[in-house]
């Protein structure tokens, strides 16, 4: 049992998990954020899609009647709600998945340290003991 704790417990386990919430379970969950929230308060100022904010190079952005537009548009929108997504995602992978598990791992060290000092410090007297008990020996002899 105390070598699959130490495997879980392990840095490059732990980073695999973390890549896996960022990549599947949290997309979910932050996707609802960014449309339940965030583009409404962006709807307040304007349209409440982040992905309807577009802006045009060359010539106006009109429809063509072939549902495209005319001009070569830039869909700024979409990029700020995409950084917006990973900003979310990663904030809540490191304050709740990256920090505690830091700190425990941080708890189980400690632990293991004193339990090496408390070791050590148990062969040093055992040390002592066989010294005292070999100089009363050649005393005697």
């Amino acid at each position: 049992m105390k070598g699959f704790k130490a495997f879980l417990l392990r840095g490059n386990v732990l980073d695999l998990a973390v890549a896996v919430v960022i990549g599947a379970a949290f997309t979910t969950v932050i996707n609802s954020v960014v449309n339940g929230v965030i583009n409404p308060i962006v709807g307040a100022f304007g349209t409440s899609d982040l992905n309807d904010y577009k802006s045009c190079l060359k010539g106006p952005c009109v429809p063509d009647g072939h549902g495209g537009t005319t001009g070569i548009q830039i869909a700024w929108g979409s990029v700020l709600g995409s950084i917006l997504q990973f900003v979310i995602t990663a904030a809540v992978v490191y304050f709740f998945i990256v920090l505690p598990a830091g700190k425990l791992m941080a708890r189980f060290a400690a632990r293991k340290k004193l339990e090496e000092d408390a070791l050590a410090a148990a062969e040093i007297t055992e040390l002592r003991l066989l010294g005292e008990i070999r100089d009363l020996l050649a005393r005697q002899a």
